[in-house]
């Protein structure tokens, strides 16, 4: 009898012992299913500033093991590896080269070679005629809402290379669809969700996020309870290394453009260094024609151009005063959505500039017959909306966002 009871007991043990394995095993996935789904909401921000004489938008990254060093860095959809002069910052001698053998290196579009050491070659993103800028590949660490990036990649470019920058800009940072853009790098480290999100300001300041989870809040991290809705679209061949949108059409104060529909093929390009929108001549023409029907409708008279822009009017009767720029005529691009087109509408603020005071110019440009695309969309169309890109949906999300203004001294 005792010998039975006690295989009974030994048999109890190690039913016990397997629960309790079980048990702690179940603790232990679960503890790091929470450890991830908390890290993968995580979102890391950074501010924007638009240099007003140059409409550059650019955002201020710490880098720099001993000492931080606070760089000035223009914000570029299209470029791939950030880049700057090293000797903004403080201490040069901990920066790591990365040899050209690395798979660092080899991962990098545009690299070369000087010896041993990885080299990378970019246009610059401003100018008509593109600068090869060829720097050192280095790594040292960075710092993003506090949190340190132990290897942050980005090249060493000479002082020349910054022709055409604002003149508190340090290089540029990348943020093009690549494996090294700063926005991956730093994803990629924390381990959080793929995507990134910018607020370019008309005045004051704006928001850069990196990760985050699926909706913001505005103004940032302000523990309201209600998310901002956004309008989503697809992003459009991403392989291609620019920020892409398919669209299907064009209105002008609700009314569609007649384009033939070849014009529109090669969708939108979005850009943050191009300050106004670029329209290929056949789609800049049919805008300016309906935008000008419709303004001097309520008012405005045709006035003398004001380079670059070409359609300028003079505000007269449209009660400028009372409404403002409320009552310019509405643009609004067609794009794919989630059950049929939805609009990308641009009010007054983002489709006119202000010359003189009583005229405006249309915000648009006249790119030319054949120019290498047909519509690129700039920075004053884009400032006060949310644009987010998503790399786990390859969605990207718009909305528009009210900023607080300056305060004038």
């Amino acid at each position: 009898t005792s010998t039975v009871h006690l295989h009974h007991n030994n048999q109890k043990k190690k039913l016990i012992r397997k629960e309790m394995g079980g048990l702690m095993r179940l603790t232990v996935f679960l503890s790091m299913f929470v450890a991830i789904t908390l890290t993968s909401q995580a979102q890391y921000l950074l501010p924007i500033t638009k240099d007003e004489p140059t409409k550059q938008f650019y955002t201020t990254l710490d880098i720099d093991s001993a000492a931080k060093s606070p760089v000035n860095l223009l914000l570029d959809l299209q470029t791939s590896l950030t880049w700057l002069n090293c000797r903004k910052l403080k201490s040069l001698s901990l920066l790591r080269l990365v040899t050209c053998q690395s798979s660092t290196c080899k991962s990098i579009p545009g690299n070369g070679c000087d010896g041993k050491t990885c080299l990378y070659r970019q246009p610059t993103p401003l100018g008509v005629t593109p600068v090869v800028t060829t720097g050192r590949v280095v790594q040292d660490r960075a710092t993003v809402s506090k949190a340190s990036l132990p290897r942050f990649t980005f090249s060493c470019a000479e002082e020349k290379r910054l022709q055409g920058l604002a003149p508190q800009l340090a290089g540029v940072l990348g943020l093009s669809p690549g494996q090294f853009p700063f926005w991956r790098q730093v994803t990629s480290a924390f381990n959080i969700i793929p995507k990134f999100a910018l607020c370019l300001p008309s005045s004051g300041t704006g928001h850069f996020y990196v990760g985050g989870a699926n909706y913001y809040r505005i103004p940032p991290f302000s523990g309201g309870s209600n998310p901002v809705p956004m309008t989503l679209t697809p992003l459009k061949n991403i392989g291609s290394g620019n920020y892409l949108l398919s669209v299907q059409s064009i209105y002008v104060g609700r009314s569609p453009l007649s384009l033939s529909p070849n014009l529109l093929e090669g969708g939108a390009k979005l850009s943050t260094v191009v300050p106004y929108t670029v329209l290929q001549t056949d789609i800049y023409n049919a805008l300016a024609r309906s935008f000008t029907q419709k303004a001097t409708k309520i008012g405005m008279f045709e006035a003398p151009r004001h380079a670059p822009f070409t359609d300028c009017f003079d505000e007269g009767a449209s009660s400028r005063n009372k409404r403002g720029l409320k009552n310019v005529p509405v643009i609004e691009i067609g794009v794919p959505g989630r059950a049929g087109e939805v609009k990308w509408s641009f009010h007054g603020e983002n489709t006119v500039v202000r010359v003189m005071e009583t005229v405006i110019c249309l915000a648009f440009v006249d790119g030319g017959k054949k120019p290498k695309e047909s519509m690129v969309i700039g920075t004053h169309q884009l400032q006060d909306y949310m644009i987010d890109f998503d790399f786990s949906t390859t969605l990207m999300a718009f909305r528009t966002i009210s900023f607080p203004k300056k305060k004038k001294r």
